[in-house]
C-alpha cells in the first residue's frame, strides 16, 4: 500500500502549515541545533523555536494511513515514496529489485530500493508509521515525473502485479506533480513544493 513520500525543501514550515491546515498532525520533529540532533516535537509551536539556527533533518505529518515527510533543502527536491508490506512482499520485492540490478539498502526500521528513475522506494513492514491503517484517509494515486520512460513496467516487475497507484509522466525535473488523496480537500490544492493535491 502506498503511504508515503519525502521532499527535501526550502519552505519546511510553510510546508508543514499547509499539510495541518489540510487535517495532518505533526508527529515528529527533528533537526540539528548547536551541532546535535534534537526533537522539536508537539505540543511545541513555531513560535518557541523559530529564532533558533535549526537545521530540520525530519518533519513528519500523518493522516489516516499517510504519513508525509519532509526536511530542509537548498531547493524542493522529491526523494522517495513509501510502501506498507508485509515481510513475505518485502522479500520477494527485494529479491526483484536485485535481479534488476537495483540496490537495495536493509536497515532494522525500513528499507529503501535506489530506482534509476532518480528517487528511491522505501519499503515499511511496521504498520505503527500511520496514524490508521482502517481509514477512509489515504493516497489513491500519485504522478510522478521522470526524465525516462518505462516507471510504470520497472514497477510492475518489482512488486511482481501492476501498481496502479503510481502514474508517469515524462519531464525536464523528478517529482511528484500530482497526488489523489481520498477526503483531502473539496478544492485542488498544491503544496509548498509543487504537488498538486485533488480529492
Amino acid at each position: 500500500m502506498l503511504f508515503h513520500y519525502h521532499f527535501w525543501t526550502p519552505h519546511v514550515e510553510e510546508t508543514e502549515r499547509f499539510y495541518v491546515n489540510n487535517g495532518f498532525r505533526v508527529f515528529q520533529r527533528i533537526g540539528k541545533y548547536q551541532g546535535d540532533f534534537q526533537s522539536f516535537d508537539p505540543p511545541l509551536v513555531w513560535d518557541d523555536f523559530r529564532e533558533k539556527d535549526i537545521l530540520f533533518r525530519i518533519i513528519e505529518a500523518r493522516k489516516g494511513s499517510i504519513n508525509v515527510t519532509f526536511g530542509y533543502g537548498k531547493k524542493s527536491i522529491f526523494d522517495h515514496i513509501g510502501f506498507l508490506v508485509n515481510e513475505k512482499e518485502q522479500k520477494l520485492i527485494c529479491q526483484n529489485a536485485v535481479n534488476m540490478n537495483w540496490n537495495v539498502d536493509r536497515g532494522e526500521r525500513r528499507t529503501f530500493i535506489t530506482t534509476p528513475y532518480s528517487f528511491r522506494i522505501e519499503l515499511q513492514t511496521n504498520k505503527d508509521i500511520v496514524d490508521s491503517m482502517t481509514d477512509n484517509i489515504k493516497i489513491e494515486e500519485l504522478k510522478l515525473e521522470s526524465k525516462k520512460n518505462g516507471l510504470e513496467d520497472d514497477l510492475s516487475i518489482l512488486f511482481g502485479m501492476p501498481v496502479s497507484s503510481i502514474k508517469s509522466v515524462i519531464g525536464e525535473t523528478v517529482t511528484i506533480r500530482e497526488a489523489v488523496i481520498k477526503d483531502f480537500s473539496s478544492k485542488p490544492l498544491v503544496d509548498p513544493n509543487g504537488v498538486r493535491i485533488l480529492n
